[in-house]
């Protein structure tokens, strides 16, 4: 009779782990190779728990993610031919991902999850670009820096057109730059040109993490700041609302850097005593963030900064 019992108890247990074992079914792995220089959009099939490399054939400049909070991609400058992407959510998204090199060459990637309920899909772990059998590039390829017809304050386009935003064009000129002017000392930033499209405001920025130790940066902040006119004159801040913002890259190893764009509204007007300012801050000391002060009017053109 107990031996009995003890197998009806198995047999129900298994009954139960089977099916979750079914459910937790290995992806299928992909290892892709492409032409570099091809004009299509690649397709990268990303899951939950899983990271893929991308291997370019060149040093890395610059990494455009279009959707930070599903995904992340970053790259590092001990690794440059390198950029490893993976979904940040468990459920279902999609975004794109531009990345330049330090010829200028542009790669487009369209990055799929399916989230966690596609267990046996096609996941991509290795993406390797290859160099195209000639060197020549066709006059006909696209670029991903915006020509010359296209003006500034026109709204961004399909990313397979590769015609782009003011915001993705400014963070690929800020990233372009060799040598910014830093300030700060662990935490160091570099305040790039600020742009008045009408309807809002463009700045470009560089990060540069001068400590021994990695840091997560946060997403930046833009305040009005200045003093409050009470007894003990202390300190007010305002947010200024931002419409968009992109960072290459949020973890940074020791001496890398990171280059990122935000976009807001300019308010009207300021008190002569208050400042516009880029707050900058890592994960680990939120409390003791950077702070620089912007221009409240970007330059016209031919200005001096």
């Amino acid at each position: 009779m107990r031996h009995s019992w003890i197998f009806s108890f198995f047999t129900v247990l298994f009954s139960v782990a089977s099916p979750a074992q079914q459910h937790a079914a290995p992806p299928h792995p992909r290892v892709a190779t492409i032409i570099a220089d091809s004009d299509d959009v690649a397709v990268l099939r990303l899951r939950p728990g899983y990271v893929t490399s991308v291997f370019l054939p060149e040093e890395v400049n610059a990494i455009v993610l279009g959707d930070p909070s599903s995904f992340r991609a970053e790259h590092s400058e001990n690794e440059p031919r390198l950029v490893t992407v993976k979904p940040v959510t468990p459920k279902a998204a999609e975004t794109n991902l531009l990345v330049t090199t330090k010829s200028g060459r542009e790669v487009s990637l369209h990055l799929v999850s399916d989230g966690r309920s596609n267990n046996a899909g096609d996941v991509d772990f290795v993406l390797q670009y290859e160099e195209p059998t000639s060197a020549l590039i066709p006059a006909s390829r696209p670029s991903l820096f915006v020509p010359d017809t296209k003006e500034l304050d026109s709204p961004a386009a399909d990313v397979s057109s590769g015609v782009i935003g003011p915001a993705e064009r400014e963070l690929i000129f800020q990233s372009g730059l060799p040598s910014p002017t830093f300030i700060g000392r662990r935490l160091r930033v570099s305040v790039g040109r600020l742009t008045d499209t009408g309807d809002a405001m463009i700045l470009g920025f560089s990060v540069l993490n001068a400590s021994p130790e990695s840091i997560e940066l946060l997403p930046p902040q833009v305040q009005l700041a200045g003093p409050q006119r009470t007894q003990h004159r202390s300190i007010k801040a305002e947010p200024v609302p931002l419409k968009e913002y992109q960072l290459t890259i949020r973890h940074l190893a020791p001496g890398a850097r990171a280059d990122g764009v935000v976009v807001f509204e300019r308010p009207t007007f300021k008190e002569s005593s208050e400042h516009l300012l880029l707050e900058v801050a890592q994960a680990d000391a939120v409390d003791r963030p950077l702070l620089v002060p912007l221009a409240f009017t970007a330059p016209v053109k031919g200005e001096q900064k």
